[in-house]
């Protein structure tokens, strides 16, 4: 029999490692989503042929998996709602909301669960996430695969053993989109200023960034070693790295990332405390 998965949501990313599983082979028949506003199932319903329904602790009464994909302001409140038809049923879970700890849904929960925490990022919305997995001690290694191929569906997975490391997860991946849209911004203003289109400063930045990760991706070497290999002596690579370096570029990305890793910590400690 296949594994039944039912989500706790049906928003963006919901949708979108829905259609990861989907095309990975997942059956459509064994996935359902709950939302208490059809309006926002119907789309996902027509788009993905799965199953979807309002009645939270009705669709997890037959699941194998539970994915906890709703805001972490109104998690506890959804936990509520779900208890006894978890404790009844007792399948994995697991959630996708940032800055909750393993500990508060499982509380929330009734306890005595197993219990994934992942923090994937928004390109998993186009099949190429990056997701931070935590399993509390309940996990099996039958539930782990599981978990791994759910989130692969979306992108790339790796396991952290300290829950604490989420927070660092969060500063690396989690959040670190937004430091590279902040990078494209930055290069397509000063390609204006060197004289070229916005359009074409804009196309030129992010086809560059999706070549060098692809190059990284795919290569045995550092990224160190990758920089080394574009930089000619005295030549235009080498002086535009030089000045970042003098800039303080390594400082300012350490001290960006250790602020978001704190404020994640802190949003956990607030978050778990409603």
């Amino acid at each position: 029999m296949a594994t039944r998965v039912t989500f706790i949501g049906a928003g963006n990313m919901a949708s979108a490692i829905i259609g990861g599983m989907i095309d990975s082979g997942f059956s459509p028949s064994a996935i359902t989503a709950t939302s208490p506003n059809d309006d926002v199932l119907a789309p996902v319903r027509e788009r993905l042929g799965i199953h979807t329904g309002t009645d939270n602790a009705a669709a997890v009464a037959e699941a194998d998996v539970v994915v906890l994909a709703v805001k972490p302001q109104i998690m506890r409140d959804v936990c509520d709602t779900l208890r006894e038809a978890i404790q009844r049923r007792r399948p994995l879970i697991i959630s996708v909301a940032a800055g909750l700890s393993a500990e508060s849904i499982e509380h929330w929960l009734g306890g005595n669960l197993a219990l994934v925490r992942c923090m994937p990022n928004t390109p998993s919305l186009v099949g190429a996430g990056a997701s931070g997995l935590y399993a509390n001690q309940r996990v099996n290694e039958t539930q782990r695969r599981l978990a791994t191929e759910l989130m692969e569906a979306v992108g790339l997975v790796e396991w952290v053993d300290d829950e604490a490391l989420l927070d660092a997860v969060t500063a690396v991946s989690g959040s670190a989109p937004a430091y590279f849209f902040l990078m494209f911004e930055a290069m397509e203003d000063a390609g204006v200023k060197l004289g070229l289109s916005a359009d074409t400063a804009r196309r030129l930045a992010m086809q560059t960034a999706l070549g060098a990760a692809k190059m990284a991706m795919a290569s045995d070497k550092t990224p160190a070693e990758l920089k080394r290999n574009v930089m000619s002596p005295g030549g235009t690579t080498e002086r535009a790295i030089e000045h970042l370096e003098d800039a303080g570029l390594r400082r300012i990305m350490a001290e960006a990332m250790t602020a978001c890793a704190d404020r994640a910590g802190e949003m956990a400690e607030e978050l778990g405390k409603r």
